[in-house]
């Protein structure tokens, strides 16, 4: 389900960042036969006869423009590493917003729950943005900016907010740690409480609303939470991922929180994990009404990522 519900607009479009969703909002803009440039840091990202790659500093203004000197819209997909979000985000944010007031561009950004903070309540795009976390404070920041010069008629933008990735990789809690085990038939252990309902969020279905709010005048100067599946547990969804695969259930368990206070005194992305730690121990459920409502996106069904998902280990061991 990677069809685009609005074509993107006409023109070159300027995409920072090739990760899972970067790569995605590349390679859907490229087959949309849109032109794409791409800029990362190292030059990498997919490969499609529509898609330049570009390396360069995405915290200088000058270097953008220099990459894509015309862009129609601007994608903030970046992902800077967890334990540097204070430190790396305000000056790439700043060059994005720079960039759509000096080229026109509308800007969209790629983001997350965090500003929300603890609520015991399905997340909508209207409750406050609270939380009293370090790098919550930062996208909050970051997307108020952003909002503000909407408002003041300075530039066009829109944000995009998913919860965890399901997706192959480090990134996803549904990646590296889980799917290679539950193939080999071994019991997988996870964080905080594994009975509480989670949204997962494909990074398709993200880049498929993050492209099709900037195209569309209503996706302007508000954010939306992107179309997700029904909430699963964490113990459930390891269960889909064994069944998807054809193979025996395996035991899941959480973590002992004494090893993951342990783990915080050397490793510091464990360490970041505490200020976030809220989301794994009480439930953690996405309402993405307003987007399905506006634009008529619906999710990637579950049992197709989870399809991806297996194939996608599968293919690697075999």
């Amino acid at each position: 389900m990677s069809n685009l519900p609005i074509a993107p607009a006409e023109g070159t479009h300027l995409v920072v960042g090739a990760g899972e969703v970067g790569s995605a909002v590349a390679l859907l803009l490229a087959q949309a036969g849109r032109p794409v440039v791409i800029v990362t840091r190292s030059g990498s990202g997919p490969s499609h006869p529509l898609v330049t790659k570009v390396a360069a500093d995405a915290s200088s203004v000058d270097a953008l423009l220099a990459a894509c000197p015309d862009a129609v819209v601007i994608y903030n997909c970046v992902n800077p590493p967890y334990n540097k979000w204070p430190e790396l985000w305000p000056p790439m944010a700043q060059a994005f917003l720079a960039y759509a007031e000096r080229t026109g561009a509308v800007l969209a950004t790629v983001s997350n729950l965090y500003g929300i903070g603890p609520v015991d309540v399905p997340m909508t795009e209207d409750l406050p943005l609270s939380a009293e976390g370090t790098k919550a404070k930062v996208r909050v920041r970051m997307w108020e900016n952003a909002k503000a010069a909407n408002d003041a008629g300075r530039v066009r933008a829109t944000e995009v907010r998913g919860s965890d990735y399901l997706c192959p990789g480090q990134q996803s809690q549904l990646g590296d740690r889980v799917v290679p085990r539950v193939l080999a038939g071994k019991s997988v252990q996870l964080l905080g409480d594994i009975d509480q309902p989670h949204t997962w969020t494909a990074p398709i279905d993200v880049a498929r609303t993050l492209i099709t709010a900037a195209a569309d005048p209503r996706g302007w100067g508000r954010a939306w939470h992107v179309p997700s599946n029904p909430p699963r547990s964490q113990r459930e969804a390891v269960a889909d991922i064994a069944a998807a695969a054809g193979v025996p259930a395996v035991k899941a368990a959480p973590v002992p929180g004494v090893l993951v206070w342990g783990l915080g005194l050397v490793n510091p992305l464990m360490r970041e994990l505490k200020e976030t730690h809220y989301q794994r121990e009480r439930p953690y459920v996405l309402d993405d009404t307003a987007a399905r409502e506006t634009f008529g996106i619906e999710p990637t069904p579950w049992p197709e990522l989870l399809g991806a998902q297996v194939a996608h280990y599968r293919s690697a061991v075999g």
